[in-house]
């Protein structure tokens, strides 16, 4: 779990680049402000990570809906709730929720909102690869940890230029596992219910609870 939230977050660096990286930077922002435009944004994606070294070969598929900090994320049969300071966890399987509590401003608090809006520090950039996928331009833009320890070598963040949604977001681990996370419906400003991002406990009587803090 913690390494497909990983996935989501990416950093960039602002200054001293080549025309083709102050290309990319233009891109990443219309991204941004685009993604900053929608009140609430509703995602159905896969996720596959690959290790030929290794032999794994996993696949699966989620989907989360945001809006704000706040988020529903459903992944591998387990329910995540962050209603903008408590993160519920819901493992049906183990009848088991884990209640902690998040803070968005911390640096170290992986959600999914910051896959869309991780523009602060730490990597360099620069324009890759435009590729036809499935009848989609998608234009690539490389982005390279500014930490030598870092166990990702690079991630490759693929953009639609006609739409500035994000397509898809492949990280190279240092390891040579490879994780993909790609975007298979992207819905936005939908109707969404007052209760979506609150946690009822009469739903889970039987459960036990596990708080961390």
């Amino acid at each position: 779990m913690k390494t497909f939230l990983l996935s989501l977050t990416l950093c960039f660096t602002l200054l001293g680049f080549s025309q083709n990286d102050a290309k990319a930077k233009a891109l990443l922002d219309q991204v941004s402000t685009k993604v900053k435009s929608y009140d609430n944004i509703s995602l159905d994606f896969k996720y596959v990570l690959h290790n030929s070294a290794e032999n794994i070969n996993q696949e699966t598929r989620g989907d989360v809906v945001m809006q704000g900090d706040k988020y529903v994320l459903n992944i591998l049969g387990i329910t995540r709730i962050y209603n903008g300071t408590t993160l519920y966890s819901i493992n049906p399987e183990d009848e088991e929720v884990t209640i902690s509590k998040e803070d968005p401003d911390d640096d170290s608090s992986i959600t999914p909102s910051k896959m869309l809006s991780f523009y602060t520090d730490g990597y360099t950039y620069k324009m890759g690869e435009e590729k036809n996928i499935k009848g989609r331009k998608i234009q690539f833009i490389k982005l390279t940890p500014k930490d030598s320890n870092s166990e990702t070598d690079h991630v490759l963040l693929g953009i639609d230029p006609q739409t500035k949604h994000i397509y898809n977001l492949i990280e190279v681990g240092n390891n040579g596992t490879q994780t993909t996370l790609t975007v298979t419906s992207f819905e936005t400003n939908q109707t969404l219910s007052k209760a979506l991002f609150s946690f009822d406990k009469n739903k889970y009587k039987n459960y036990y609870i596990n708080k961390l803090n």
